[in-house]
């Protein structure tokens, strides 16, 4: 069959189907896309020559930005528990490198996502040509090549027999739950164009079975070995378990053997909020039950975790315990000199639920009292008669009916970590592995392309907002219906609370005009964030009271285009960091602050421990 490149590349991604359990559903749901020099002749011709990029089985969807395109495929990928996700095409020059951030939040989060940018010319007939990094030590090497540590398979397609081996190792890679992340194919715009002779086998329907690892038997041996010495077990439950929808299982071994269960931000909603053996978020933005009892465990099960600072409290949280790790990957498992369990955790946990065990009964009770009394400091915070950001979360918690909330960025991840009150295990979608500002919209708009029939209320700054507002154009332009709660505090309010912590003096923190004496404290800026969403398609509606925010998220769930709700909390309202993050302080200095600040890091970073 006589096709060029990207007539080709389009027709095979139309092609590959996933499999898990026995349920198919397609690889790559669609395209988003920019046009430019670098892929319009090439991607861009495909497409329309497909159906205009409109019709199934490849749809077609015009992003405002690179990065955000990427975000979009992140977010639906995770909700589709990485079985399904988007292509991203960019022309070559800053549209592909507007690709690197979210090539590395994807990276980050294990999340599959197919970049496709143009590249400068195979040929070099017409080098150097418009956009192209001209590097002196080699011909070989374009902007695409700052994606390579940002993926977990690159490839560049030179000639058009490179690109059948490319395409089967990239679907490999997408499908892989231990290796996936953000896979790149960079492609020549003369090479995209070129026509040649393609195996009609290439276009076959093809399905990618996804697979579940089984436990070795004799690390099973060890893991279980590990379990009948412990009386004080706590299970961490991160993103591997509601990727691999083990939460029945983890709900079933937590009852069976009285394990209390904490959750990163990832794991978070894994198991019921309101379960007997659930003492919610775990970590610096945990819980007073989940971090209590961390620091008594003698025992930390990490079922599809990859432990990060914020989990561990920068290594000072889980006392002298040991661990034992559950998780699909090995490099992952290997972490914290613990027990290494690589498998599936949904099979890991079948596995392991066999063994006749359970903790200390007094320990298992000593569970259940922490879960409920912080369950009543909840219910407390979110009572406040003021409009804070614990009580507007309160109050859309309280409204959210199974919609699904989604964050990244700012304060608000460490109080949806340890407050909200999930539904069910996919009602949570808080991008914390990489914290990228600017995720929000875009993230958002890719759960409700893989989630059509909940509503998405997305949680975004004002810092974040600026950053990456445009695809509300986007959902506007697809009729794609979000709830956007914009939460404006006049700059980064996180960040600063941090700064001065620390000695810095909230320097760069807040949105305000430079004042007589040089300095960013003058007046606030007139900047009206509302009034940009209107804007840019939205509906758009001010909230400035506990009453007014509840009637104007009703009225948002009612409406069937795309609502802004903005907010502008007052400060405080709600508990604060229960254990240590380890950010460094100046060992000198010549203001007190920083002094004092010092002291009380040098105090906590006597508590850090090695994990050897």
């Amino acid at each position: 069959m006589r096709l060029t490149v990207a007539q080709a590349l389009v027709r095979f991604l139309a092609c590959q189907w996933s499999e898990r359990d026995g349920a198919e559903q397609r690889l790559i749901a669609g395209v988003l896309g920019i046009f430019g020099h670098g892929n319009v002749a090439g991607i861009g011709q495909a497409l329309a020559e497909q159906g205009a990029g409109t019709r199934d089985p490849l749809p077609y969807y015009l992003a405002r930005n690179e990065q955000a395109m990427v975000h979009t495929a992140a977010g639906y990928a995770r909700t589709r528990s990485r079985l399904s996700t988007f292509a991203c095409t960019t022309s070559i020059g800053p549209g592909a490198t507007n690709l690197a951030t979210g090539a590395a939040l994807a990276t980050v989060n294990r999340l599959p996502v197919l970049l496709l940018p143009g590249d400068v010319f195979a040929t070099r007939a017409a080098g150097p040509v418009l956009q192209e990094l001209e590097d002196p030590r080699s011909y070989d090497v374009s902007v695409n090549d700052s994606l390579r540590p940002l993926s977990r398979f690159f490839d560049r397609i030179n000639r058009p027999e490179q690109l059948p081996s490319a395409l089967l190792a990239a679907m490999r890679v997408l499908t892989d739950p231990a290796e996936t992340g953000a896979v790149t194919l960079a492609l020549p715009q003369d090479v995209q164009a070129e026509a040649y002779d393609w195996p009609e086998e290439l276009f076959a329907r093809r399905v990618w079975h996804v697979p579940r690892p089984v436990p070795e038997p004799a690390a099973l041996a060890r893991a279980k070995e590990l379990l009948r010495g412990s009386r004080r077990p706590l299970i961490v439950a991160g993103g591997g378990v509601k990727y691999s929808q083990a939460w029945a299982e983890l709900t079933r071994f937590a009852e069976n053997h009285g394990v209390p269960v904490g959750e990163t931000q990832a794991g978070k909603g894994a198991l019921p909020y309101d379960h007997p053996c659930a003492v919610g978020a775990i970590g610096h933005t945990g819980t007073d039950a989940a971090d209590t009892l961390a620091r008594e465990a003698d025992l930390v099960i990490g079922v599809g975790t990859r432990y990060t600072d914020f989990t561990t409290a920068s290594r000072t949280l889980f006392g002298q315990a040991a661990f034992l790790n559950v998780n699909i990957a090995a490099f992952d498992a290997a972490k914290n000199a613990g027990g290494m369990l690589v498998a599936d955790a949904r099979a890991a946990l079948r596995a392991l639920d066999e063994l006749d065990w359970r903790a200390d009964p007094d320990w298992t009770h000593r569970d259940a009292a922490l879960a409920t009394a912080w369950q009543s400091e909840i219910g407390h915070t979110y009572a406040g008669a003021e409009l804070t950001q614990p009580v507007m979360l309160g109050i859309l918690n309280e409204l959210a009916d199974g919609g699904v909330v989604v964050n990244a960025a700012g304060s608000m991840p460490g109080d949806l970590h340890r407050l909200w009150r999930p539904g069910d295990p996919e009602q949570y979608h808080v991008e914390y592995g990489y914290s990228c500002m600017g995720y929000e919209i875009a993230g958002g708009l890719g759960v409700k392309l893989a989630a059509p029939e909940r509503e998405v209320f997305v949680l975004v700054g004002d810092g974040s907002y600026l950053m990456m507002a445009q695809e509300i154009a986007t959902a506007v332009q697809e009729r794609i219906k979000l709830v956007i709660v914009l939460v404006d505090n006049r700059g980064f309010a996180s960040i600063g609370d941090l700064s001065e912590s620390v000695g810095a003096r909230r320097l760069g923190t807040a949105y305000r005009s430079r004042g007589p004496g040089g300095d960013l404290d003058g007046e606030p800026l007139p900047v009206d964030l509302a009034a940009n969403a209107a804007s840019l398609g939205a509906d758009v509606l001010r909230a400035g009271s506990p009453d007014a925010l509840r009637a104007a998220l009703v009225k948002a769930k009612e409406s069937p285009r795309t609502t802004v709700v903005h907010v502008e909390p007052v400060p405080g309202g709600g508990p604060g960091a229960q254990a240590w993050w380890d950010v460094p302080v100046a060992e000198v200095s010549g203001l007190p602050e920083v002094r004092a600040a010092r002291e009380r890091y040098d105090e906590a970073k006597r508590e850090q421990r090695p994990y050897l």
